[in-house]
């Protein structure tokens, strides 16, 4: 079987959409390492993060768990305000309110884009629309804290 230009093979046989790659360092700490793979691509402003659904991240009817994708916009949003606006600041959450507008099958892929939506001297406002296969699944909103600078190991 052929995998279509636009995806790229995985090493368990299912495709992720090209450009994406894995981050070369750590992030998110022992529970991201755990609950990932995360990966990411930028486009134009956009940071975009992305990830598989596997088994581990399904509640028992076989859709991603709620609190799995809390998890993942929760490191997106962040990760999408860092890129937007250049900082290097820890960014610790205040608030996140999330919907979960459609369920999110097993081996579905997940992408994450984010909006700042408002920066104080202190604060972030953003806002975050995950979709599979561009149908909108989730939608989240949050608050974060501007916290301490962070030197975040180089990307390659």
């Amino acid at each position: 079987m052929n995998t279509p230009k636009h995806l790229i093979a995985e090493a368990d046989g299912l495709a992720i959409p090209a450009g994406y790659k894995s981050f070369n360092f750590p992030i998110g700490g022992p529970f991201i390492s755990t609950n990932g793979p995360l990966l990411h691509r930028q486009d134009g402003k956009q940071f975009l993060l992305g990830m598989r659904v596997e088994k581990r991240h399904c509640n028992p009817m076989d859709v991603c768990h709620g609190g799995m994708l809390m998890s993942f916009v929760d490191m997106a949003m962040p990760m999408g305000v860092i890129y937007q606006e250049n900082i290097n600041r820890f960014l610790p959450t205040i608030s996140l309110t999330t919907d979960f507008l459609a369920p999110v099958p097993l081996d579905a892929w997940l992408e994450a884009r984010t909006d700042v939506l408002r920066m104080t001297r202190s604060i972030v406002f953003a806002q975050c629309v995950v979709t599979v296969d561009d149908v909108p699944a989730v939608r989240a909103s949050g608050v974060f804290k501007l916290g301490p600078e962070y030197k975040f190991p180089a990307q390659t």
